[in-house]
């Protein structure tokens, strides 16, 4: 069994049998029809996934792998706001006649910033403080910005990293304020355990530990039954990740350079609306 499968089934159990539901409350999230989206959460969840070991993408469903990298890289390498700089249609419900989601996501991490080093973006003080300075417990990155959240389309859910190398491991944690289980849970995963490894092989570290720690985690009432079809699913073992090419500079990075090998899994047959 994928440990990535085991940790998610077992969150999703722990939100629908133990957790509260906003079933009575006025809630912002809507339907497309305009029907209050109501949820079942958990706080604070904390996942501990070890990337030496195994990659924590799920079988019991598909995951889609390769729009998960292209969404990271559209935030961390090409540091865009606009959605006509991504593949994938998954910003369009938050993005203007322009394209723009404001001042969010991967505009925070272009902003540069003073440093005695030079000015520089979140992302480039990140791999220079690697290079530079590993042993910094100061290396981190964070796209919360009081100043500009009335200028984002939407607030950022995953909106800190913290990284740190230990034992000539580069680890990290990502702090999320609120997660929709079925519908990004694994894709959060995924993206940032192949930024741990991308940022490991071009600072010339190992890849260790991804910590997951969520504040709100929730399952939406229409996801409920979806998450209960999932569960007769077969559970395979993890894939294998594959870098194709020996990239040396994070720039440089492509989504074709990944690879899944032995990747099995339950395509999603039911759709996974969106709450907005």
């Amino acid at each position: 069994m994928s440990y990535a499968d085991k940790v998610f089934i077992q969150n999703c159990k722990d939100i629908l049998n133990s957790g509260v539901n906003d079933l009575a409350l006025n809630v912002r999230p809507k339907w497309e029809d305009g029907t209050p989206a109501h949820t079942y959460k958990k706080f604070c969840i904390v996942n501990r996934y070890d990337l030496s070991k195994e990659f924590p993408i799920l079988t019991i469903r598909k995951t889609f792998f390769k729009s998960c990298i292209d969404e990271l890289l559209w935030i961390w390498q090409k540091k865009s706001n606009n959605v006509n700089d991504l593949n994938s249609h998954i910003w369009d419900s938050w993005a203007d006649e322009t394209g723009s989601i404001g001042k969010a996501y991967g505009y925070q991490l272009g902003v540069k910033h003073h440093y005695p080093e030079g000015d520089m973006d979140q992302v480039d003080k990140v791999i220079y403080d690697l290079k530079n300075n590993p042993a910094s417990r100061r290396i981190m990155t964070n796209i919360y910005t009081f100043s500009d959240l009335s200028e984002m389309h939407l607030y950022p859910c995953a909106y800190s990293m913290t990284f740190n190398v230990t034992n000539n491991k580069l680890n990290g944690i990502l702090n999320q304020r609120s997660n929709d289980m079925l519908v990004a849970n694994n894709w959060n995963v995924v993206q940032y355990s192949v930024l741990l490894i991308m940022l490991a092989k071009v600072t010339g570290f190992e890849v260790g530990e991804f910590v997951h720690v969520i504040s709100d985690a929730h399952i939406y009432d229409r996801h409920v039954p979806i998450f209960e079809k999932m569960l007769k699913n077969p559970i395979y073992e993890a894939p294998k990740l594959i870098i194709k090419r020996d990239v040396k500079d994070f720039y440089d990075f492509k989504v074709d350079d990944f690879e899944l090998v032995d990747y099995k899994c339950t395509p999603l047959k039911d759709k996974l609306e969106v709450a907005i």
